[in-house]
């Protein structure tokens, strides 16, 4: 990418109302003073506008640089980092591909992925490919646009499909999860991929299973349920700061079946089961409901979250608001800080700010996808971050496997 443009990113922090101005100052000091004193930094994000928006590339690069030690992800994102993160695709009439109505989307839009021709031949080495089929789409009406990689279009999202299922069976050979597998053999510029490399566990949750089509079916069989918990559990603990991004059932993530302060691990602990405590950690949730701000205002003001699960009253009434699950354990735990904003400007003012507090130079940037640079950054990660070498994943698996 081109250098990175610290006045938009500024700019972008100028346009930030005062009370937001002041969350993110205090969130920046907060992961610098984490960082300096030696402690981790974990971040719990899902799919959609992660992607989009550059973030999940950002944190690979937080990741690359010791700035995130940790993160909690969807099967989606894994979906969509084996393809490249972004990718560009002609979106067509699937009837006038000649594609059977009855297995096509709302809409009937068969999408096709505009890759590089070594890509494509790297895939027809591995699978079967309908060229006709791609020449009747590139031929037909269309649009053309960017969108996360490698889930609905023809043949990368297919292709992602099949691999998955090799990727499984070398993880279930090897005991790592499927992310772990999948990130020998990822572009380093994605969060898997930089995590395997840098030897920092990315890992999807039990609730964020469902994603990706049969990768996330995969992940789900790679490993058990209960490792799989833990080192979700693992990630939690050893943070002294947890970031939530663009993300639901985030409650159930990081107050699950090993958590003691708002959760649900009295039991495992009773029986002996190692479990952790949010208690004392900063959990920081960029979102943009106004709700989540109001029910933490309740919280902090009467503690009328804390009554209702007390008295086991249901929080919608009882706090005449909308009321989502992760609402609750996030207001009522007392280091919560809920940053009310768009994730795409909120991220690289943090990331931006905290590196240089930190004396560290990133290499990348993501800006709001609606810019100028915005644009940019997608052309770039569409260009630059390549798909899932195959070859390179079975070679690095194998070298971990001892024969007997």
């Amino acid at each position: 990418m081109k250098s990175i443009e610290t006045s938009l990113i500024d700019d972008l922090y100028g346009r930030l109302d005062v009370s937001t101005r002041e969350r993110v100052d205090e969130v920046i000091r907060k992961i610098v003073e984490t960082k300096e004193s030696g402690n981790r930094v974990a971040v719990v994000t899902g799919s959609g506008p992660n992607v989009h928006e550059g973030v999940t590339s950002l944190i690979a690069e937080l990741i690359r640089h010791g700035i995130v030690d940790g993160v909690i992800t969807s099967s989606a994102v894994v979906a969509h980092e084996m393809a490249g993160s972004l990718d560009r695709v002609k979106r067509v009439s699937g009837e006038h591909a000649g594609i059977d109505p009855r297995i096509l989307p709302r809409g009937g839009v068969f999408e096709v992925t505009l890759m590089k021709e070594t890509d494509l031949k790297t895939i027809r080495k591995e699978m079967l490919v309908d060229t006709a089929l791609i020449d009747r789409a590139l031929h037909a009406e269309g649009e053309v646009l960017i969108k996360a990689a490698g889930n609905m279009a023809y043949p990368m999202g297919l292709r992602t499909e099949h691999i998955s299922m090799e990727v499984e069976a070398l993880a279930r050979m090897t005991g790592r999860p499927f992310e772990f597998i999948a990130g020998l053999g990822v572009d380093k510029r994605t969060m898997i991929g930089a995590g395997t490399r840098k030897s920092v566990p990315v890992i999807v949750s039990v609730p964020q299973l469902i994603g990706g089509g049969m990768v996330g079916i995969a992940i789900g069989d790679s490993i058990s349920l209960k490792m799989r918990s833990q080192i979700v559990a693992r990630i939690l603990s050893g943070a002294s700061v947890i970031i939530e991004s663009g993300i639901a059932l985030s409650q159930e993530i990081h107050d699950g079946p090993f958590e003691t302060y708002t959760g649900h691990g009295i039991w495992s602990a009773w029986e002996g089961i190692k479990t952790f405590s949010l208690e004392g950690k900063t959990l920081i949730r960029i979102d943009l409901d106004p709700n989540l701000q109001k029910v933490w205002n309740m919280e902090r003001t009467g503690g009328e979250v804390q009554q209702s699960v007390d008295r086991g009253l249901p929080k919608t009434k009882t706090l005449k608001v909308p009321f989502r699950m992760e609402m609750s354990g996030f207001a009522r735990l007392e280091g919560s800080i809920p940053i009310i904003g768009d994730l795409g400007a909120i991220w690289p003012i943090l990331a931006l700010r905290v590196a240089r507090s930190l004396g560290i130079q990133l290499d990348f940037m993501s800006y709001p996808q609606e810019t100028e640079r915005g644009k940019e950054m997608r052309e770039w990660i569409v260009s630059e971050i390549g798909i899932l070498n195959r070859g390179r994943m079975i070679e690095k698996a194998n070298e971990g496997v001892s024969i007997i």
